[in-house]
């Protein structure tokens, strides 16, 4: 199904404000873009479904002649003329970075407290202000707090498309420039709070910065690159370790998952590695059985089969923030329930239910056209049409990270080489680093590289990455914990309060960066790593003011 799209918006260079962005709901966009293999063709069938509903709801207000009513959001979105590119000294245009301020704890000689919006719209980030890490931090040490969304997310976008040559400034580099240059920079709102101008300079306030999972990483590199700029960072579940093959994505899934669960998984894997070897009639009839028949390459099914993966990464401690989809895969495969004996030979019963749970949860979601349901099918979940990927307006968000993973990052997730295995054997490097070769064409500015670039974010530390006043949090389930200097291949660290490292038992991707209005309801894991954040943040602000008391 090919639906047009409306008409974009876009940040000018001089952060002149057009029509908004269409965009799918933020949850369904990290399920569907960064939690397990990417479904680019049903992200897309999705957003212009949506946008069908949003022109019919918008025509019939309008044909109804009702008001629109404008709800005033908790905190103003504030505009930084943040500069497009720092490495030509010849283009000095500039673009709306936004970012989100609560001064309400703030007392004067406090720390300004900035957590990184990561490769999302930053207003997700917003819970952060309000009763997350932020508040926490905020409130016990009399802080000022900062969500800064990342440039080409959210509408801190300065370009009209997504093309392979709009994308080139959309690296690490230039990332990295874009915070320092906030930072030293920086003016508070006088409707915020009026203070002097440069109160909140980083020579007179300690600025700490924090970053969940690549905002993580990017936490460790600007402490360690602008150490002047930055007294403090947490890095929470950082991926300061980047490669181009993935497979220990799946290890703590594999390992930490109910027994029972994952033991089915494996079986009915394995069994349909099986059938698809046999291919023909067979590989069809199971097709069919999955609500698949339609789809014409066996990688395009088989990668289909380990979507569910991506909900254990969704989990919280707290269930309004997180997803229980994991659970209810297990127990959606754990039904009883009969093998088939077909024409083509026994089916198991792991592989039925794990079809019955594909068909009503995943290809049930594909929006279908009256009498063209093959055509449907592929566009959600085949990747033979190579022409959707290279649909480059801005409501293409899952082109932004992808940039990032084809031309830096790496992380592609496939079957392991050898051992148990809950990911089809089919689903390997080449076919996961499709979309790099599909959606990316070479440009008359920049070309994405062969492989991804990776030594460009090893070269800033690695797994091995420290600096005083550098804290790791991790959870000891996170499948991204291979990545971080949490990893069981990184060096082995002695917490202390100069260097903090902390392992949150039965924590998954950056379990601290959320709390609870009342911060007494959290469980007593994150209380306690929310406790120890405090602490050891307190010493390094008032280490602050004792340096600065012996230079004045």
């Amino acid at each position: 199904m090919r639906a047009s799209t409306v008409s974009l918006g876009v940040i000018g260079l001089l952060g002149t404000s057009v029509n908004a962005i269409s965009r799918l709901d933020g949850r369904v966009s990290e399920q569907l873009l960064r939690s397990g293999p990417p479904q680019i063709g049903l992200f897309q069938a999705l957003l212009a479904q949506q946008t069908e509903d949003d022109a019919r709801v918008a025509l019939h207000q309008n044909s109804a002649q009702k008001p629109l009513q404008v709800v005033k959001p908790t905190y103003e979105a504030h505009c930084f003329p943040q500069l497009k590119t720092h490495f030509n000294d010849e283009d000095k245009s500039t673009f709306c970075q936004r970012y989100w301020v609560d001064a309400s704890n703030y007392k004067e000689g406090g720390p300004v407290f900035v957590l990184d919006g990561g490769e999302t719209d930053g207003a997700n980030r917003i819970p952060f202000l309000e009763k997350g890490i932020l508040q926490i931090l905020a409130n016990a040490t009399g802080g000022l707090s900062i969500v800064l969304e990342h440039r080409y997310y959210g509408e801190s976008i300065f370009v009209d498309s997504l093309t392979t040559d709009n994308l080139r400034w959309l690296n690490n580099e230039e990332a990295l420039e874009d915070s320092a240059y906030f930072i030293e920079n920086f003016k508070l709102p006088k409707s915020v709070l009026d203070v002097e101008a440069d109160a909140l300079s980083p020579k007179k306030t300690p600025w700490i910065y924090y970053g969940g999972s690549y905002a993580g990483a990017r936490a460790a590199h600007m402490r360690v690159q602008y150490p002047h700029l930055v007294w403090g960072a947490i890095a929470s579940s950082g991926v300061t370790h980047a490669q181009v093959e993935y497979s220990e994505y799946f290890q703590p899934i594999q390992k930490y998952g109910p027994v029972d669960c994952i033991s089915a998984l494996s079986d009915a894997i394995t069994a349909v590695d099986s059938i698809l070897d046999i291919g023909g009639p067979a590989a069809h009839a199971l097709k069919s059985l999955f609500g698949l028949a339609e789809l014409s390459d066996d990688q395009d099914f088989a990668s289909l089969l380990s979507t569910p993966l991506g909900f254990w990464q969704g989990q919280n401690w707290d269930p309004k923030v997180g997803t229980d989809g994991f659970e209810n895969f297990c127990a959606a495969l754990l039904e009883p329930s009969l093998p088939i004996l077909g024409k083509y030979g026994r089916i198991p019963s792991a592989v039925v239910n794990l079809a019955k749970y594909i068909r009503e949860n995943i290809v049930s979601r594909c929006p279908r056209t009256p009498g063209n349901p093959a055509s449907d099918i592929e566009e959600c979940f085949g990747t033979q049409n190579a022409t959707k990927y290279l649909n480059t307006d801005l409501d293409q968000e899952w082109r932004l990270w992808e940039f990032q993973v084809c031309t830096q990052w790496g992380y592609f997730q496939f079957a392991p080489a050898e051992g148990p295995r809950i990911v089809s054997k089919r689903v390997d490097l080449e076919y996961a680093s499709k979309p790099c070769r599909l959606a990316y064409p070479p440009g008359e500015h920049f070309t994405v590289p062969a492989a991804p670039d990776v030594e460009s974010v090893n070269a800033r530390g690695d797994f091995a990455i420290e600096m005083d006043r550098l804290a790791f949090i991790d959870g000891d389930r996170d499948p991204w914990r291979p990545a971080t200097p949490g990893s069981d291949l990184a060096p082995k660290r002695k917490s202390t309060v100069n260097k903090p490292v902390h392992l949150i038992y039965n924590g998954i991707h950056h379990y601290d960066e959320n709390g609870l209005s009342d911060h007494d309801k959290e469980p007593a894991r994150i209380r306690d790593i929310h406790e120890l954040e405090k602490n050891f943040i307190s010493e390094w602000v008032a280490h602050f003011h004792d340096e600065k008391a012996k230079t004045a």
